[in-house]
């Protein structure tokens, strides 16, 4: 159905539902599957995945300093590809059937049923697809012995995004820092949605201008 909506799709797909469970995407019980997941299982099956890329620098060689501070920068790695992912593929401008519908199934229905708890984390096979390509990019700029801490690192980086995202959605912070935060994305989605497109901080869209202006800001406009 979104296919052809065309160019109304935009409009469309960014006035969310605040519902907690969004439509069914296959007819496929197996495929089904695969669109939904529990925040839980990101951690379960990445977290061991980090460990061993992390322990295979060590074994080649690299003291435990030297490995934290490649783990760090994969870390921050991560962060960069999180804003250019998310502001560029993810926010995508489609029109087209096979646009909208792919835009759909990879981000839109997120923007129109934010709080579908079990479309919130990246599925893991898809996941585990995108894997091969990053660790290759990292092997053909790093060394052999650094490229397994620097993907840890990475995917380090994209389970505290995940289970981040996750907790801004359905979480309920008393601390200032994460209430800033979930406050930050959930005015992505509800309020400015082509500005904000940190989840884990804002210091990309610092960066490259993107940070939306607070509602008395607009005010005095």
């Amino acid at each position: 159905m979104v296919g052809h909506l065309g160019e109304s799709y935009q409009e469309w797909v960014h006035q969310p539902i605040v519902s907690k469970e969004g439509p069914r995407f296959f007819d496929s019980d197996f495929w089904e599957f695969l669109t939904r997941t529990a925040w839980w299982a990101i951690p379960t099956i990445w977290l061991p995945v980090v460990c061993w890329c992390i322990s295979m620098s060590v074994r080649m060689g690299h003291t435990l300093p030297q490995t934290a501070l490649m783990v760090a920068f994969g870390i921050f790695l991560w962060t960069f590809v999180e804003y250019v992912l998310h502001r560029f593929l993810f926010h995508i401008e489609t029109k087209s059937y096979w646009g909208n519908t792919i835009h759909y199934l990879l981000h839109g229905c997120h923007h129109k049923h934010p709080m579908d708890g079990l479309r919130l984390v990246f599925p893991p096979a898809a996941a585990a697809i995108l894997c091969i390509p990053f660790w290759n990019l990292i092997k053909f700029c790093a060394t052999p012995s650094t490229t397994p801490a620097l993907f840890g690192g990475g995917l380090l980086g994209y389970v505290m995004y995940d289970v981040t995202h996750y907790y801004l959605h359905h979480g309920q912070p008393t601390n200032q820092v994460p209430k800033s935060l979930k406050k930050y994305h959930l005015n992505h989605h509800f309020r400015i949605q082509n500005k904000g497109f940190g989840i884990t901080s804002a210091f990309w869209d610092r960066v490259f201008g993107t940070l939306p202006q607070t509602k008395a800001a607009d005010r005095a406009r």
